[in-house]
């Protein structure tokens, strides 16, 4: 088997973590920020922001399935190199939807926590997102055959 392979298969779940994380401190810093805001004006803090703060997690999922597919194809005999390009391209994709993600979160988070309004919108963007790493994720799934 093929170091290569496993180090590709390795980075594309670290990867995707590492954007999980960074998209879950942008958008929960920002919850947080719009339920301080809510406490301090003595309305109730809304737990739908939780939504928010959540949504970059799937990311880390994305990458273990990912990761999964190609530990598989390693030991069906695909080329290591390809899986280590395919660790490293899928996963940053991976990542970069999280950290876009985060954002587009904490925009909607700060945004909701003020207006009490919009969340079906906010959540829409949110959503946009995600699919960007789907997207990374199922057509690197079906390349690798």
């Amino acid at each position: 088997m093929d170091i290569f392979g496993f180090i590709g298969a390795g980075l594309v779940m670290g990867i995707s973590a590492i954007g999980s994380g960074i998209g879950i401190g942008i958008a929960g810093s920002a919850t947080i920020g719009a339920w301080k805001r809510c406490y301090k004006a003595n309305k109730p803090a809304p737990m739908l922001l939780l939504t928010f703060a959540g949504a970059p997690l799937t990311q880390t999922i994305y990458g273990f399935i990912l990761m999964q597919q190609m530990s598989n194809a390693l030991e069906a005999g695909a080329n290591g190199g390809k899986l280590l390009g395919f660790g490293i391209g899928t996963g940053l994709a991976i990542a970069f939807s999280a950290i876009a993600q985060g954002k587009a979160g904490a925009a909607g988070a700060d945004a909701f926590g003020d207006t009490g309004q919009g969340f079906t919108n906010y959540i829409a963007v949110v959503g946009i997102c995600e699919t960007v790493a789907l997207f990374a994720m199922v057509l690197s799934m079906i390349s690798l055959g």
